[in-house]
């Protein structure tokens, strides 16, 4: 095995290379802690990509990532691209496609919340007090958004649009395999969303991941159609561990998990293949508002790196590290303004400063 690791950074678009230097800032702490010689290498991807090659995606990033072991991305877009076509955009152009490139099929998303930040979440008090901590792994390159065919005919009063949704008996298979050996790690629980009641993908799907889970015995499984999902998130989150969800179904849970925390800036990501090559990013967007006025919340930005770490370097202590400086710093009372709610002891910092704090609280 390599004591090389060679870590593609994009960092992209509006708030991206604010919100990574402070990402950056954390690698270089806890370098000293890591195994292996870490190396990065830092690529132009999404507008600030089309505006200086004509290409959301040029040769040369995609080359980068291609010889790395991990990619650790900002993010993409802004209005300033919204005239092009929507395969061209930042988005399309560069993220989805780099998900496409690497067959990246398992998005796994935590939500959780920090309590000295529950004045911030929709959730009342007596919910919270139980506290929550939720993976949800959805498949990413499946169903309905990419089954065929799909369109719009006809015009006026008869005019209908469609869509498919397809799924395979592998990729319900390779998806279940990932979040059961995920599973095994954390609270050996599991609950798979779906509505078999109508439709027949949640039927194979629901049938399929029962038959994986006949090769994990000691992980406990639970199907929940989603229409309960959504309710039983709001009503008692701490019931769930890891939610297993197909594309339609995880794109509608991850986000009401980012909404019960209260702040999607806190939240990282990661998306896998089957070798368990990995493209981090934080799960909102660019910010392209904020952008420059050093205000920004690196915290999923610095929490997607600690991701990498636990995921593609298997240091899962070191990434640790990184989670307790978080929560120390926030303990303190510092806050980006978008974590202010004006309560006692709280302290307004910026997007360097709270990048620094966080780095020297790692011990």
């Amino acid at each position: 095995m390599s004591d090389i690791f060679k870590i593609a950074i994009l960092p992209g678009d509006g708030i991206g290379p604010e919100v990574m230097k402070q990402a950056l800032k954390i690698l270089e702490k806890i370098k000293k802690y890591i195994n292996k010689k870490i190396f990065i290498d830092n690529y132009v991807v999404g507008g600030i990509a089309i505006n200086k090659y004509g290409n959301p995606l040029p040769k040369k990033t995609l080359y980068g990532c291609e010889n790395s072991n991990a990619i650790l991305f900002g993010s993409v877009g802004g209005p300033e691209w919204d005239y092009l076509p929507l395969n061209k955009r930042p988005e399309k152009g560069s993220l989805l496609k780099l998900r496409k490139h690497f067959n990246l099929f398992a998005n796994i998303r935590p939500a959780f919340f920090y309590k000295n930040l529950s004045i911030l979440s929709p959730l009342k008090e007596k919910i919270l007090n139980k506290g929550f901590d939720i993976i949800c792994i959805r498949e990413l390159t499946g169903g309905i958004y990419f089954g065929v065919p799909n369109g719009r005919k006809k015009k006026g009063i008869d005019e209908y649009a469609f869509d498919t949704e397809i799924y395979s008996r592998l990729e319900i298979e390779r998806i279940a395999h990932i979040a059961f050996n995920l599973a095994l790690k954390r609270k050996k629980k599991i609950c798979s969303i779906d509505k078999a009641n109508v439709l027949n993908t949640s039927i194979l799907w629901r049938e399929v991941v029962t038959d994986i889970s006949k090769q994990y015995t000691s992980v406990k499984l639970e199907h929940m159609y989603i229409d309960n999902a959504v309710m039983q998130l709001m009503k008692n989150p701490s019931q769930f561990d890891i939610i297993l969800c197909s594309n339609l179904f995880g794109d509608i849970i991850s986000d009401q998990c980012a909404m019960i925390t209260g702040s999607v800036g806190n939240l990282p990501s990661a998306s896998f293949n089957h070798d368990y090559f990995g493209l981090y990013e934080p799960s909102g967007g660019s910010a392209p508002n904020i952008a420059g006025k050093n205000i920004a919340n690196p915290i999923a930005q610095i929490l997607s790196l600690a991701m990498l770490i636990e995921y593609s370097l298997k240091e899962r202590n070191i990434a640790q590290k990184i989670k307790n400086a978080i929560q120390k710093v926030l303990d303190l009372g510092y806050r980006t303004k978008d974590l202010f709610t004006n309560s006692k002891n709280e302290k307004i910092v910026t997007t360097d400063d709270m990048g620094t704090l966080i780095m020297q609280s790692i011990i």
